[in-house]
């Protein structure tokens, strides 16, 4: 058969529940650009977005808002319905198998089928959900994990555990964002089933040569040395020690910004960045082009994280000349060159953080030295949405090809 090795079209069933939608637009935007990136070659993606049923009023309510089909870039996403069950370490399994009875019929109502492959964005429960639909028509299954599902593999109860593992051994390929993660994915799979294939930013969407007049506008102060944090506002992305940090710098030329869109400790920060001797805002659900912006404005990001893969924040971080100050953690040591495009600290190490930060604040030329070379690093690795999408077009033609 004709497809990606000769260049020609094939089809391609993409399913990823952490993806966007009008009523979640800022939700793990990195699935978005890596779809939109792939169905820009020779691919040509339908995407389904199973999206859990949920009463109109309540924490959740956002979920009954979304649409049935909404188009992000160059394609459109779809939004079966299907139960999650919560708590999650209790009933994460059941979950799993809603939406594996429900998305592949939806897909064989909705979509000319069978698809040439299917491409999950994540193991569980996006690859799971599609086994049946795979089977039933002979489809190789090609799986991303962004390692939520393998670096949390041992704390999901045994049903979820054993549905992972049943995913793993189907699937064609395994792939991953980080020789780390790659490392993880051992333990499950052959060695020859897993790629690491990293994500990317593309640098000319960030306006670097605009930094002064973007700080002038966004009210920051020339002297003033702005620390930007993005990502969940959770325990495990080190909010509490990043403000902790903060707090404990003795001078008067800083100020915090905190961006994110979900987490549990979201009142809490908002409560603390109050309490702060430094001026501090939390913004929440930024989008895309606000964020860019931000992150040009900043004079370091600091992402004091617990555990990561290859955070996305950290390639739109150096595409935007800033410097990265990041836990030594997952993948961050291949994204960041210590000393060179900023600078790694143990996590859970408030202390140690402090007294980087007040170390780099001293020095602006350096800060601008290392942002201008974690620019230059994304260029070299060629970490961009264009050559993601290389890499995953060509993983899709070595498995049609032994298919």
């Amino acid at each position: 058969m004709s497809g990606p090795a000769d260049g020609a079209p094939y089809d391609v069933l993409a399913c990823c529940i952490h993806h966007q939608s009008h009523s979640l637009q800022v939700r793990s935007p990195f699935n978005h650009r890596s779809f939109d990136a792939i169905n820009r070659t020779n691919a040509d993606l339908d995407v389904v977005v199973p999206t859990p049923v949920a009463p109109p009023v309540g924490p959740n309510s956002e979920y009954s808002r979304v649409p049935k089909t909404e188009r992000w870039g160059t394609y459109v996403a779809h939004y079966p319905r299907f139960l999650y069950m919560v708590p999650k370490r209790h009933f994460y399994h059941i979950s799993g198998d809603s939406l594996q009875k429900r998305v592949p019929r939806y897909v064989e109502r909705t979509f000319e089928t069978p698809h040439d492959i299917v491409h999950t964005s994540d193991i569980y429960l996006d690859g799971y959900g599609l086994l049946p639909y795979c089977r039933a028509h002979d489809v190789p299954l090609v799986v991303n994990s962004h390692a939520v599902d393998l670096h949390n593999f041992d704390s999901f109860n045994e049903q979820a555990q054993r549905r992972i593992r049943e995913t793993v051994d189907y699937a064609a390929r395994i792939l991953v964002v980080s020789d780390e993660l790659a490392g993880v994915a051992r333990r499950f799979a052959p060695a020859e089933k897993v790629t690491t294939v990293p994500i990317g930013e593309d640098p000319e969407k960030f306006p670097t040569d605009r930094r002064e007049q973007i700080r002038a506008e966004l009210g920051i102060d020339p002297d003033t040395k702005l620390l930007l944090s993005v990502g969940a506002y959770t325990e495990q992305k080190g909010l509490k020690e990043l403000v902790a940090a903060v707090d404990a710098l003795d001078r008067d030329d800083v100020m915090l910004v905190t961006v994110g869109h979900e987490g549990d400790l979201r009142w809490w920060l908002l409560d603390r960045l109050g309490e702060l001797s430094h001026p501090a805002r939390s913004q929440w659900r930024l989008d895309p082009v606000a964020l860019r912006r931000w992150q040009v404005a900043a004079d370091a990001l600091v992402h004091p994280s617990w555990r990561e893969g290859r955070p996305t924040v950290v390639y739109e971080a150096m595409a935007a000349e800033t410097p990265v100050v990041a836990s030594d953690v997952g993948g961050i040591p291949e994204m960041v060159v210590d000393g060179e495009t900023g600078v790694l600290v143990p996590p859970k190490a408030p202390e140690r953080l402090t007294a980087t930060l007040d170390r780099l604040l001293d020095e602006p030329a350096r800060l601008r030295e290392m942002g201008r070379a974690g620019r230059q690093r994304l260029l070299d690795q060629q970490w961009t949405w264009s050559h993601h999408a290389e890499q995953v077009t060509e993983v899709h033609a070595e498995v049609l090809a032994e298919w």
